[in-house]
């Protein structure tokens, strides 16, 4: 089969059962992987930051410095900080990319597009295995590898966008459904995956360790990058020669060399905004409420002024949800839910680190000989947030209505949130704070439970929301928007964790959820609601 189908009508029943269901079946059990993976390099600085703690990466910052005075323990709380920041860029680098990825597959074709983006992952898999076997490996160059790792998030957009083109429309919830639940399934593998291949010299040979802690060789923790090079290589190399450019999805079918051509303009326009962001916040050191809108208009403007023309008529139509403002309820909305969801799967593991080992704020170097092992569990979370999200979607197809699931959905969050924050303080107040670990967890869970059935009911409401003209562009924005609870939500624990009141997180978060909740009721179930129970 050629990799350029000019031919391609799904939506004929003969043409489906003779050719179309063999190639799309294909295409999209390539997809998929490369979608795990893409999610894994994206978020595996939430767990390789607490390896970063174990060892002690301080980034030179400590050298010349007394252990055990206080302007050495300030130094550590500072870096403490520096750690949840690789997370958040990270973050914010794969919430704006997913905004020029949402036209890729137009421009660059499906098969080009998924082979060039996922071969992109191994440059952030290989430049963080080379950090990490170094402990005096600068800042700078890990905050580098961190915003190259945001190729992983914008992928997400790219890859649904693609897969949309090769089903029938009766078969896009399966095929859709498929490829986004096992593709976010890459947050939980890489959490199970990484604690285990740092106990192996297995790239060894790949760079030299250079340091030790606690005489533990740090040849293990090189893997926490290096274990995805040969991955997303394959994964890339099985696009290449597997997948297919559709005329459906790529009106002027390209050459590979035009369509990996015009993907990597596209991607390049979106990491200038993301890196301008980085820039800011780690060399300016602007606040990030303030990095945050300067990124996300920075990468509209080049998406309308920069991009080729042949896309800037389809941009225009796209561009007119901002004048809905029902655009911008459902982005906040669907921020709660995917946001945290995304966020808090970033954060987690190091939260749990800070809370439960290393529990004394006097000494930042003490560690909690009774701490649980939270490595083994934490992978939970994003699974059962990934796993149900096409639950909330089933749930509110059998009540007819995603606003009423979202409510019921928003206030188990609003409690569980509470919860969660009750226990964080009655863990830091306590001798033995590993009493509180598993209350912690289970409310935690509940968490990521209720930001996946959200997730499936805000999905859901959209299309009674919007026409069918604005509603993939609404999905494919706050999709996007959404996203960057990826950069907030570690940069706010990093803060918060930092002055002493991690809690104080959990309450900010609250308050954001009690304004999702009233928007819900007031504009669509409320007395003077403008949808019913969309």
């Amino acid at each position: 089969m050629k990799t350029n189908i000019d031919k391609w009508d799904v939506e004929d029943e003969g043409f489906w059962k003779s050719t179309g269901k063999k190639i799309a079946n294909k295409n999209l059990w390539i997809s998929i992987p490369a979608l795990l993976l893409a999610f894994s390099v994206w978020i595996m600085w939430g767990v390789i930051i607490k390896y970063m703690k174990d060892f002690g990466y301080n980034f030179g910052m400590t050298d010349g410095l007394t252990p055990g005075s206080d302007e050495y323990n300030a130094v550590l709380n500072e870096v403490n900080e520096l750690y949840y920041t690789l997370p958040a860029i990270a973050g914010l680098a794969g919430a704006t990319l997913r905004l020029p990825n949402s036209f890729l597959i137009s421009l660059g074709g499906g098969r080009n597009v998924v082979f060039l983006t996922t071969l992109l992952l191994t440059i952030p898999a290989i430049g963080t295995g080379l950090a990490l076997s170094d402990l005096n490996t600068p800042y700078l160059f890990f905050a580098a590898m961190a915003l190259l790792s945001g190729f992983g998030g914008g992928n997400f957009s790219s890859s649904m966008s693609n897969i949309s083109f090769f089903f029938p429309k009766r078969m896009q919830g399966y095929a859709l459904g498929m490829n986004a639940g096992i593709g976010n399934l890459g947050v939980a593998v890489m959490q199970k995956l990484i604690p285990f291949v740092v106990t192996f010299a297995i790239f060894g040979v790949a760079g030299h360790a250079v340091g030790t802690n606690a005489d533990i060789s740090l040849a293990g923790i090189q893997n926490a990058g290096w274990v995805w090079a040969p991955l997303t290589i394959g994964a890339a190399i099985a696009a290449f020669f597997g997948m297919n450019n559709v005329i459906t999805g790529t009106p002027i079918l390209p050459s590979t060399v035009q369509g990996v051509g015009k993907t990597a303009y596209m991607v390049l326009l979106g990491l200038l905004a993301a890196g301008l962001g980085a820039f800011l916040l780690t060399s300016v050191k602007l606040n990030m409420w303030i990095v945050l809108p300067i990124v996300i208009i920075a990468a509209v403007m080049l998406m309308k002024f920069a991009t080729p023309g042949s896309i800037r008529g389809n941009l225009k139509k796209q561009f007119s949800i901002f004048g809905d403002k029902h655009n911008w309820i459902m982005t906040i909305i669907y921020t709660m839910t995917f946001g945290s969801f995304i966020g808090f799967s970033a954060a987690f593991p190091k939260l749990c680190q800070d809370i439960f080992v290393y529990t004394d704020p006097n000494d930042p170097t003490f560690v909690n000989p009774n701490a649980p092992d939270f490595m083994l569990w934490v992978f939970l979370g994003p699974a059962l947030g990934a796993l149900v999200r096409p639950v909330g979607g089933i749930i509110s197809d059998k009540v007819n209505s995603g606003a009423k699931v979202t409510m019921w959905s928003t206030i188990f969050q609003i409690i569980a949130a509470l919860a969660v924050a009750y226990f964080i303080i009655q863990a830091k107040a306590a001798d033995s704070p590993e009493q509180y670990w598993w209350p912690f967890f289970a409310c935690f869970m509940v968490l990521f439970l209720t930001t996946g059935i959200g997730n499936g009911s805000t999905f859901r409401s959209i299309p009674y929301i919007f026409d069918k003209e604005k509603a993939g562009p609404v999905l494919g924005w706050t999709a996007a928007i959404a996203a960057y609870g990826a950069f907030i939500i570690p940069k706010v624990f990093g803060q918060q964790i930092k002055n002493g009141t991690a809690e104080y997180a959990l309450y900010g978060f609250t308050i954001y959820y009690v304004i999702c909740l009233i928007l819900n009721w007031w504009f669509y179930q409320g007395p003077k609601r403008e949808f019913d129970n969309p």
